[in-house]
């Protein structure tokens, strides 16, 4: 799967995205208007929120759930030389993940004092366990690092040691689209795989500036994997079933080897030009949903890097998202790997069969089909190879239990 130009010693490399999420509970979501939202985040930011409400966030979630996989992670970003900047360092070190700087040259940042404050991001929960979210990034018309014009020698290398580069549509609060497009086509020319979830930005961005939009597609066109739920994956196909919106991606992707759909209580979608694998999500109780996609990733990073089967891939990914559900915030509070070890030997499978068996009556041209099951699914062909969870937990717990070697995951 992976192709490599020289020694690749890391796992996992996530580009930008790196923030301080102030988890609150409030009485009501902030305004929908702008100016009312930076008047509501101003009002916030007067009183330096407790640190008990301090959380690691953005692209750190992904890199923290991947190295409690037993992944070796860096991440590329920024963090102040103040109080919150020192804390996501403390966390991102506990976790075994180091650092990549945007820049060398620390003249550059002389006269960019506020911009190159640790970004905090308002994580806001009402008594409905709905979120809010608000940093002053929304209010920015300019990424953050917009002066810069080229890589750093320090980021092509983390990039060029990195087997996966994993990106999300809010790099493009950090960077400008052709930095961004610089970072994907220096990953290509090193052999570096590379990860693409476009996220809520999704959506925006296919609107955005020609920039954007340029941006954008070239990321949906050359990234190795692409990961999207199925809402973002019908908003930037115009098609609603997911399989099939899968399959248009690939038949528009250059270098696109995998597209995972998440369709959160339903499971997830494993399409590739020959073959579509399905996993049914695990029946949990649901506290929060925040870092559950960013943790899914990270447990697709581990099966591709490890060849482990598609459909394991999938089981795997979807009890550490459904773990990480089961506690509050992301962060320190994503899924460890005895939590997902758990969930996985109990079984314990949200299956529909209603739903799946129309979702694949209309997608049986594919070469193979892989479902993860406990039952037979009446009245779909034999084209349907079902693996059951029994199976698929005797041969991933073995590598799946040797991260715990590592000595970086949490028991």
């Amino acid at each position: 799967m992976l192709t490599s130009v020289g020694i690749k010693d890391v796992d996992v490399a996530t580009l930008g995205d790196i923030c301080v999420d102030i988890v609150l509970n409030v009485p009501k979501l902030p305004p929908a208007s702008l100016e009312e939202r930076k008047a509501y985040m101003e009002q916030l930011s007067k009183s330096p929120p407790d640190k008990q409400y301090w959380e690691a966030g953005g692209s750190c979630n992904m890199a923290i759930a991947a190295a409690r996989l037993g992944l070796c992670c860096i991440t590329i970003g920024h963090v102040g030389n103040e109080i919150y900047g020192r804390f996501l360092l403390d966390v991102l070190h506990d976790e075994g993940i180091d650092m990549v700087g945007m820049c060398e040259d620390n003249d550059v940042v002389n006269g960019f004092s506020a911009a190159f404050e640790t970004l905090l991001c308002w994580v806001l929960v009402d008594p409905l366990q709905r979120h809010g979210f608000c940093s002053r990034a929304d209010f920015s018309k300019e990424p953050t690092f917009s002066w810069m014009s080229k890589l750093s020698n320090e980021i092509k290398m983390a990039i060029k040691k990195s087997k996966i580069l994993f990106c999300d549509g809010y790099v493009f609060g950090d960077l400008a689209p052709g930095l961004i497009v610089s970072a994907l086509e220096y990953a290509v020319e090193v052999g570096t795989s590379v990860f693409f979830d476009p996220g809520p930005r999704g959506k925006s961005l296919s609107v955005g500036t020609p920039e954007e939009q340029r941006a954008l597609g070239k990321l949906l066109r050359m990234s190795d994997v692409l990961l999207l739920t199925s809402e973002e994956a019908e908003s930037l196909t115009g098609i609603g079933n997911p399989i099939l919106a899968g399959q248009e991606l690939l038949k528009e992707g250059v270098r696109t080897k995998w597209v995972i759909v998440k369709m959160g209580p339903k499971g997830s979608i494993l399409i590739t030009t020959s073959s579509i694998s399905c996993a049914p999500a695990f029946k949990v109780n649901v506290v929060d949903t925040v870092g559950c996609g960013d943790s899914f990733a990270a447990a697709i990073a581990f099966g591709f890097i490890h060849n482990v089967p598609m459909v394991y891939t999938l089981t795997i990914a979807n009890a550490v998202g459904a773990a990480t559900a089961m506690g509050c915030g992301a962060g320190r509070n994503v899924a460890t790997l005895k939590q997902v070890i758990e969930l996985m030997k109990a079984e314990n499978l949200n299956e529909d069969e209603n739903f799946w068996k129309e979702l694949l009556d209309e997608n049986l041209d594919a070469q193979e089909i892989t479902f993860l099951s406990k039952m037979v699914i009446n009245g779909i062909n034999n084209q349907l190879n079902c693996v059951s969870p029994q199976k698929v937990v005797s041969e991933v717990l073995p590598k799946l239990e040797s991260a715990r070697v590592k000595g970086v995951v949490p028991s």
